[in-house]
């Protein structure tokens, strides 16, 4: 009886060390440093209504095509309260072209209007559930807490921005900003695989 207690107890720790999050998930903060060589926080933002929580990096080619996609939500949304952040999940030694001397230059190079964070140690990204390079997690401001309200693609066209006939993010956060339900609350992040080691 003890050792199937202990081999339950076990399956619970491991079962925890996996859980990501989901839609209605509360989304804890973090603390990662940006091209700009200062930390950011959720709780820097303390006039935001919710983030555009955006994992995305230098060198997946679906990521660079979104990247002007990116800086316009953030021209959009910042000023009404739903801020851009984005977080590059991958391992710098791993992707060498992902390292924050390149972040830095990426950033200048396409004047990115949001912060754009390393995740050193890759300890955030699991916790999203994050599996592509972009894949997007919308939080909402509730009682004091971040929820997640959409997680998934930015738009329904990696191609051309012209060609998406569903725009899933902008979709959600208005949806947020109106006091509504968000209708499409998932889908599938099209992208590259997030650069880990085995």
């Amino acid at each position: 009886m003890k050792n199937l207690t202990l081999i339950l107890l076990l399956m619970l720790v491991h079962i925890g060390t996996n859980a990501q999050y989901d839609i209605g998930s509360q989304a804890t903060d973090f603390s990662l440093q940006s091209v700009d060589g200062k930390k950011v926080s959720l709780s820097d933002y303390a006039d935001a209504k919710g983030y555009i929580v955006i994992f995305t990096c230098n060198t997946c080619p679906f990521a660079v095509a979104y990247e002007d996609r990116i800086n316009d939500l953030d021209s959009k949304y910042k000023g009404l309260g739903f801020p851009v952040i984005a977080i590059n999940p991958n391992d710098p030694e791993l992707s060498p072209k992902d390292n924050m001397e390149a972040m830095i230059q990426r950033s200048a190079d396409k004047n990115f209007s949001f912060p754009y964070l390393l995740d050193l140690g890759q300890k955030i990204y699991p916790q999203y559930g994050a599996r592509r390079t972009p894949h997007v997690f919308v939080l909402h401001k509730e009682e004091g807490n971040n929820i997640v309200r959409y997680i998934g693609a930015i738009d329904n066209n990696h191609e051309d921005a012209n060609d998406a006939s569903e725009r899933y993010v902008e979709n959600a956060v208005d949806a947020l900003l109106k006091g509504e339900a968000v209708k499409t609350e998932k889908t599938v992040a099209i992208g590259c695989d997030i650069k880990v080691k085995k």
